[in-house]
């Protein structure tokens, strides 16, 4: 068996394997048992008992967290139509056709999220291949297509962010980072704990959520439990 690094090995050894934590203790124990120099990403992976390929279970959405997830995202407006206003709103990149045009050919992404006006899914669409796999093409469901760009790019900077289950029932997101104080972190696992609790399909028979964990980048898993969860 290979060894383990020391570090991971002895933050390891601080999880009760055999335990599920509440919030409050999660919230301590991922910061404890960070085990990078770095400010380390805290992260939240759900498996589900869910089937995606079911129109009425397949889990998505978004939610602005309370505090941000620590995450800075780069905003790609596409538009003809809202320029100066994806300018004044703070949009690190935005133009039209030729801005389509400058991704296929030079495949080009220095981006994170992409936001479209109505106008350009047209032109949007025939990038399906490429923008789809990467989970860069615009969806209304998630505000990302819309006339309102201000309010779309201030909300994506404000920390709202895309969430959505996998063909196998998982689902992982980015809730903050080790830095952040023990308040702000405890919000933002209630605020996405519930969201995804309330998201049980009716149709769901049995336990809805398998397995919830919270785990910093490069640290133990540790799994956790919450009103409502099953």
């Amino acid at each position: 068996m290979k060894k383990l690094p020391k570090n991971y090995a002895a933050a390891l050894k601080k999880v009760d394997a055999a335990k599920t934590y509440t919030l409050e203790e999660a919230v301590a124990l991922v910061k404890e048992t960070s085990t990078v120099k770095f400010d380390a990403s805290v992260d939240i992976s759900f498996n589900l008992n869910v089937n995606p390929t079911l129109a009425d279970q397949l889990i998505r959405g978004t939610i602005t967290l309370p505090h941000g997830n620590g995450k800075t995202k780069k905003i790609l407006v596409v538009t003809n139509t809202k320029l100066d206003e994806a300018k004044e709103a703070g949009a690190d990149f935005y133009g039209g056709k030729e801005i389509l045009e400058k991704i296929t050919r030079e495949s080009w992404f220095g981006f994170d999220v992409i936001v479209a006006t109505p106008d350009m899914m047209g032109e949007l669409g025939k990038m399906g291949r490429v923008l789809g796999p990467k989970g860069l093409m615009p969806n209304p469901k998630t505000g990302t297509v819309t006339m309102d760009i201000k309010g779309a790019v201030a909300d994506i900077k404000r920390g709202k962010v895309a969430y959505r289950v996998d063909r196998d029932g998982n689902l992982s997101m980015g809730i903050g980072r080790v830095s952040f104080s023990d308040e702000f972190l405890l919000d933002n696992l209630k605020a996405i704990t519930d969201a995804i609790v309330k998201s049980r399909p009716s149709t769901v028979k049995g336990t809805f959520i398998l397995n919830c964990v919270v785990s910093s980048t490069m640290g133990p898993a540790i799994a956790i439990t919450f009103p409502g969860r099953n």
